[in-house]
């Protein structure tokens, strides 16, 4: 058997799965994998993160300089978010320059995290116009089993609750001998989540398996907060050349409020504060 006719073969067996409202793993098709939650994976960074989504696994860890802040934000902190896709973690991932979706991830998860307002950048700032912090996070996928995106996100954020934030000097240098107890300021309110549906014909599923990933046609990316106890839609992109219809959008819309509060829950049990 070729690897085309192989290729259609796993096709037509999801789609067939999924109009039934089957799926291998005996998930319905809206249904997220188990979520697990690990902290302090590395010594070296402010907070850290390990999660488990089903098979899928990501780490996070997050950094704290001292830098300029821009131009157009004289009082307010950095954010920059980075992610490397090594092959370890799929055959997918290549070594060299950076494709488009070593690119679009970090940018994806930065969207979520930072139209949320989780992060008070307002409060980063040490000197008005000359220092302020930059809080670096950077994702590092170990295994790439599906719903890569969902799984960074919910690593980031894991990430920055546990951050704590480092001693400056006198001279507005880190002391990184010195011991901290100052979380970074962070909303205990409103913390992101990325929802991303996969389409395959006419059907919808969530948390998507590698297997299923691959055969989809379309990918939608919603990152969904919580402000003053609404639902927020901060961020949507959309992956693939077939079209959404207005009935597929709805639907969409009427899940995520629902699921961000499913994922939000199980989340929070990980969290320490």
């Amino acid at each position: 058997m070729s690897s085309m006719e192989a290729t259609n073969l796993n096709i037509e067996t999801l789609n067939r799965m999924f109009s039934e409202g089957k799926r291998f793993d005996k998930r319905s098709l809206t249904d997220f994998r188990e979520i697990k939650v690990s902290y302090d994976v590395s010594n070296k960074a402010e907070g850290s993160a390990r999660v488990k989504l089903g098979k899928t696994e990501v780490v996070a860890g997050v950094k704290l300089g001292v830098s300029t802040p821009y131009p157009d934000s004289p009082t307010k902190g950095n954010l920059m978010i980075s992610c490397d896709l090594l092959p370890l973690a799929s055959p997918r991932y290549e070594i060299g320059p950076p494709k488009f979706n070593a690119i679009e991830l970090p940018r994806l998860v930065d969207r979520a995290i930072r139209e949320s307002g989780m992060v008070k950048l307002d409060q980063l700032c040490i000197v008005e116009g000359e220092k302020v912090w930059t809080v670096m996070i950077d994702i590092y996928p170990i295994n790439d089993d599906g719903n890569m995106i969902d799984a960074a996100t919910m690593a980031a954020i894991a990430a920055l609750k546990a951050t704590i934030v480092p001693v400056v000097d006198e001279n507005g240098k880190i002391d990184h001998y010195a011991k901290s107890d100052k979380k970074l300021p962070i909303s205990d309110e409103t913390w992101p989540l990325s929802i991303t549906f996969f389409k395959l014909g006419n059907h919808l599923i969530l948390d998507s398996t590698r297997e299923e990933e691959e055969a989809c046609d379309v990918r939608i990316t919603w990152g969904i907060s919580l402000r003053e106890g609404q639902h927020m839609i901060n961020s949507c992109q959309k992956s693939g050349p077939v079209p959404m219809t207005k009935e597929e959008i709805e639907k969409m819309m009427s899940l995520l409020p629902g699921k961000y509060d499913e994922l939000s829950g199980k989340m929070s049990k990980f969290f320490s504060n």
